[in-house]
């Protein structure tokens, strides 16, 4: 396990954007109107924003960099570094962040490159940029994190099509010397990296014509190999078994308790699972706030997404100290803990 502190970097605003149009899993006819309810009820998602050509992941990150400059009087010229996490980048190749430096006017000194993580990205990539941040001198950083998961989804399979939102975010990050420390535990194991993929389109098993025929695997799940697959109890298993040990020991490695964090915010994954996690590590209800009904799974964007639709007052306006953690792909996983102080959170753009 990783644990390690960065100094000197702190959260200074959080924008996001999703897309405009929303699907209500009320209507999801695919499966029967009593699985809708009991999905709602266990997993915990009544409505998603679902992406189309005009609201890629780079479109609503470049929105919210914008948004997020413009609220907090940051000239372009300032920033030295950007990271696009995403799983949904424009192209296989340039890099969308290179693209995103010239979209955003950004100086041809930036630092640009993508990191391919979804679920544990927005906890790495703040580790990554804070890295950077504290080694090279690097003022001002912008973290985009967003995905457009629903490109990859087939209506037929009823395992993952009413999980996942869309969405994007940009995360301002200043170097200060009265930044307090940034705590990370960031973990990683590929054995079982078959839970969540997409087993057609990249160079091992590149597109070709049975990529696109569709097929029944149970009851309700028909779907093509260049969709999204997902085992829903492998992820269930791994998360409740290895989120809360990777928590407890950062929280324990900081001399930190449970009364000491304002909030813990999870990936937005699954409510079951989510509950399963928080009880575990016996955090009240009221200190985990959640985003998954009205966005669904927003994978690296889940995060801040909650941040912003669920503690827009509470962060704006006090100090917290904050544990975020996020699981999933990879499989990957990672908490941090970090102090904010009157966040910047000009809100959600809807694109």
């Amino acid at each position: 396990m990783a644990i390690f502190s960065i100094n000197n970097v702190r959260i200074r605003g959080i924008a996001a954007c999703v897309p405009v149009a929303v699907e209500s899993n009320r209507d999801y006819d695919w499966i029967t109107e009593e699985e809708r309810e009991l999905f709602i009820k266990t997993v915990g998602v009544l409505h998603r924003h679902i992406s189309d050509s005009t609201s890629l992941a780079s479109d609503m990150c470049a929105v919210s960099a914008q948004k997020i400059m413009e609220a907090t009087q940051c000239d372009p010229s300032e920033i030295g570094l950007i990271i696009f996490v995403s799983q949904s980048k424009d192209y296989i190749l340039p890099s969308s962040a290179i693209i995103l430096q010239d979209r955003l006017g950004l100086p041809r000194t930036c630092l640009a490159f993508d990191v391919p993580l979804g679920c544990s990205g927005y906890v790495y990539g703040l580790s990554i940029a804070a890295s950077l941040m504290n080694s090279t001198g690097i003022k001002k950083a912008l973290l985009l994190a967003g995905d457009t998961s629903s490109l990859s989804l087939i209506r037929t399979d009823k395992s993952a099509y009413p999980l996942f939102g869309d969405a994007g975010s940009a995360t301002l990050l200043e170097h200060t010397d009265e930044a307090s420390p940034m705590h990370f535990s960031l973990q990683s194991d590929g054995h079982n990296h078959q839970a969540i993929i997409i087993p057609h389109g990249g160079s091992k098993n590149p597109i070709m014509p049975e990529s696109d025929i569709a097929v029944e695997l149970e009851k309700g799940v028909v779907r093509k190999l260049k969709n999204l697959a997902l085992n829903g109890l492998d992820i269930f298993n791994f998360s409740v078994k290895e989120v809360p040990p990777n928590v407890s020991q950062l929280m324990a490695h900081c001399g930190y308790t449970v009364a000491d964090i304002d909030y813990f915010i999870m990936h937005q994954a699954n409510l079951l699972m989510n509950e399963t996690i928080r009880k575990k590590l016996k955090f009240p209800p009221e200190k985990v706030p959640y985003s998954l009904r009205e966005y669904g799974n927003t994978s690296s964007a889940s995060i801040p997404i909650t941040m912003l639709a669920c503690l827009q007052n509470e962060l704006s306006t006090k100090k917290n100290k904050l544990l975020l953690s996020g699981f999933g792909v990879g499989l990957s996983w990672g908490s941090v803990i970090l102090n904010t102080e009157h966040l910047v959170l000009p809100g959600i753009i809807e694109l």
